[in-house]
């Protein structure tokens, strides 16, 4: 697996840009396509079909990746597979693993999200009501003037942390932490360490995220967890998640750091998928940005 990537990190102190982000992608789309071709020891002409990440996502960067996909399928007259950004995700994670039927756990910058197979379709069994995880980290991380994806610098910070109180927002199945952000910030301005609000966040965020995946194991009956997206790749919640799964009789897994953040391999794996099944999504466009992935009828 040829796993080459160019990653667009805003400036400290700032969020992504989407036109910003979009044309690093460009600049960036023919390189990380040669880098995978020398590394998978293959030619153009080698390879049987063309996917990629068609949503959700911002609606640029999309459509860079779009483009240039559909340009080399056309170009190489190669067929086109167009992706759930959120499926593949899940699905490199199933590969990576020894997971069969888990829950997923499926965390990152733009997705918070509890999901099974169940009846025949992947279900969304709880997810935030307003910003992800990954956003909410990123969040603070910016006002603590911290370098961009934040996750990382608040995992390292929180070791040398003790904990503060923030507000712990659980709504059945649903979270939400653009409050927690706020309150984080507001207690940092006060004069509260980073390492504090750090450690804080993470014992919080981390324990929601826990209490609504036991209860989604209890309601679904199955007996594995799987962490994937890029805040899988925190030790902390790993660390959570493998004491609550040890208490009900579950197994925890968590899908390998490489693939655990946005990756082509996920998508060229999901497209492959898709095509050995001749699965096709509902809808005519390139992209489709805000794609659930309880709108699709996907196979098992």
């Amino acid at each position: 697996m040829a796993n080459e990537k160019a990653v667009y990190k805003p400036p400290i102190g700032m969020g992504i840009v989407p036109n910003e982000a979009a044309d690093s992608h460009r600049k960036n789309s023919e390189i990380v396509l040669k880098n995978s071709l020398e590394k998978s020891g293959l030619k153009i002409e080698d390879i049987d079909l063309i996917s990629y990440a068609a949503g959700s996502g911002l609606p640029p960067c999309l459509l860079v990746g779009a483009n240039f996909a559909k340009d080399l399928s056309i170009r190489f007259k190669k067929p086109l597979i167009p992706v759930c950004h959120q499926i593949a995700h899940l699905e490199i994670g199933l590969l990576k693993t020894k997971a069969k039927d888990p829950v997923f756990v499926y965390l990152s910058g733009g997705n918070t999200q509890i999901i099974a197979f169940v009846e025949g379709v992947y279900r969304v069994f709880g997810e935030t009501e307003d910003i992800p995880i990954g956003n909410c980290f990123d969040v603070v991380a910016r006002e603590m003037n911290l370098p961009m994806p934040g996750g990382p610098e608040i995992e390292k910070l929180a070791i040398k942390g003790k904990y503060v109180e923030l507000p712990y927002v659980v709504k059945g199945m649903d979270v939400s932490y653009s409050g927690i952000a706020t309150a984080a910030i507001n207690l940092f301005k006060k004069g509260v360490t980073k390492e504090d609000i750090a450690y804080s966040l993470q014992e919080t965020c981390f324990s929601m995220l826990t209490e609504v995946t036991e209860r989604a194991l209890a309601h679904t009956g199955k007996e594995e967890v799987l962490l994937v997206g890029g805040v899988a790749a925190n030790k902390r919640l790993q660390e959570m998640m493998e004491k609550m799964c040890g208490s009900r009789g579950a197994k925890a897994y968590v899908v390998p750091a490489e693939y655990s953040g946005d990756n082509g391999v996920m998508i060229a794996w999901t497209g492959l998928l898709a095509f050995k099944k001749g699965w096709k999504p509902e809808f005519n466009d390139l992209i489709k940005p805000k794609w659930r992935i309880d709108e699709i009828n996907w196979f098992k």
